[in-house]
């Protein structure tokens, strides 16, 4: 089967994008709008990754246009579907014959959409996940290290396991328990990637001297979590820890506060980053924890526009009257580099803008994105750039609602902290 760029080879080099037929010519002779084809999970259970989305898109469609450059982005919800989100992308690659594929927000999106784009050999770049369930999850053989190859296609930026292991230890140092801890893993790509006992949480936890009781995997959207929580409280576990879609945490925190199950620490992955997860909560979601990505805190400013990442967060609550969300800076890095990479290359050249990417090297909102292989195995240095990574604890406010102060940070020591740990109960 040809691929779409196969085609396009096979055209330049006949002189058909010429004029000669009816295919058009590259957007570039034409002055046609650079076409960027987006998937993120704007409904479904994952739907919080995507609140943030059309206001990003917006800003950036109003800054590109201000100077002078053309874009067009074309949105496709992957409904929290892994299969819906292969489909949307073969749809962007054949239908919309999109430039560059941009993909955001859990492994369910990013994985599907990314194995679509190096199949068609289409440049892909992804966020919003963290880089092992990413790189691993797409290989053949993901239990084989052997076997592990990197891609040509697709480009990856986000934290590792190894970054949020270590920011939820540093915390729980920070209070004194009896380090049995209660994980919480699915049977998704996250949670069988944290849950991992070669390259996930179990490894690092026993070497660090915690004890995991780990009741094996569960399916997502569960709605009784009694065998975890008793499992858990036989262990006698003080920490738990885990990652977890937001409906499912709500379940399984309620269910705990019901039968009498109160942890000193909870460090939940994915399902509390966001606001409406916590104040769902109610008084119950005061001194949860999470990993911390970014926040108006940040020290970093966007290399479109120049806002800092409080003025951004500050951008987004003033237009839609909500509360900022972490994944409003990656999205917006996100369209940072592919302006970039479209500034450096040919659009209508897949292997030019492939080249254009592992060459970036940007200050963005969520820092430093360069594919340079830092702190990074061999295996993935090639398709992974790392960002910093630090930790927080959502805090009840007097008036209501809940703020995230950060109160880890010896990953990441220039991202300020605004607090220390403190015990749920």
């Amino acid at each position: 089967m040809i691929t779409r760029r196969e085609l396009l080879k096979h055209a330049a080099a006949t002189g058909v994008l010429a004029g000669t037929s009816g295919l058009a010519m590259p957007a570039i002779a034409q002055g046609a709008a650079v076409k960027l084809g987006y998937v993120s999970p704007q409904s479904g259970p994952l739907a919080a990754f995507a609140e943030a989305d059309k206001f990003i898109i917006d800003g950036f469609m109003a800054a590109t246009k201000a100077a002078g450059l053309n874009y067009e982005v074309v949105v496709k919800d992957s409904q929290s579907n892994p299969n819906r989100a292969a489909e949307v992308a073969k749809e962007l690659i054949v239908n919309d014959e999109v430039n560059l594929m941009l993909v955001a927000s859990t492994p369910e999106t990013t994985n599907p959409v990314a194995t679509t784009c190096e199949a068609e050999e289409v440049p892909c770049i992804s966020t919003v996940a963290p880089w092992q369930p990413w790189f691993i999850g797409q290989q053949g053989n993901p239990g084989d290290p052997a076997s592990w190859k990197p891609f040509n296609s697709t480009f990856h930026f986000f934290w590792g396991l190894e970054d949020v292991i270590a920011v939820f230890t540093n915390m729980w140092a920070q209070i004194e328990t009896n380090k049995k801890v209660g994980g919480l893993f699915p049977n998704d790509g996250d949670g069988n990637a944290w849950g991992d006992k070669v390259v996930g949480f179990p490894p690092v936890l026993e070497k660090a001297g915690f004890t995991l009781t780990d009741p094996g995997r569960y399916q997502n959207l569960t709605d009784d979590f009694s065998a975890q929580i008793n499992a858990f409280k036989s262990a006698e576990c003080e920490i738990i820890t885990g990652v977890m879609i937001p409906p499912d945490f709500t379940t399984f925190w309620n269910q705990a506060q019901q039968q009498g199950f109160k942890p000193k620490i909870a460090s939940i992955g994915k399902a509390i980053l966001f606001p409406q997860a916590v104040e769902a909560l109610g008084k119950a979601g005061h001194n949860l924890s999470s990993e911390v990505w970014w926040s108006p805190n940040h020290p970093f400013k966007s290399s479109l526009t120049g806002e800092s990442s409080g003025q951004l967060a500050e951008g987004f609550t003033k237009a839609t009257n909500r509360p900022w969300t972490q994944p409003i800076g990656f999205v917006h890095a996100l369209f940072e580099v592919a302006a970039d990479v479209m500034k450096r290359a040919d659009p209508t050249d897949a292997a030019a803008v492939i080249e254009a990417i592992a060459a970036t090297k940007l200050d963005t909102i969520v820092g430093t994105v360069a594919w340079d292989g830092a702190n990074l195995p061999p295996f993935a240095a090639k398709n992974v750039a790392k960002t910093p990574l630090v930790g927080g604890q959502w805090r009840l406010k007097d008036g209501g609602g809940y703020d995230l102060v950060i109160t880890d940070n010896k990953t990441a020591p220039n991202i300020p902290t605004g607090g220390t740990m403190e015990p749920i109960a």
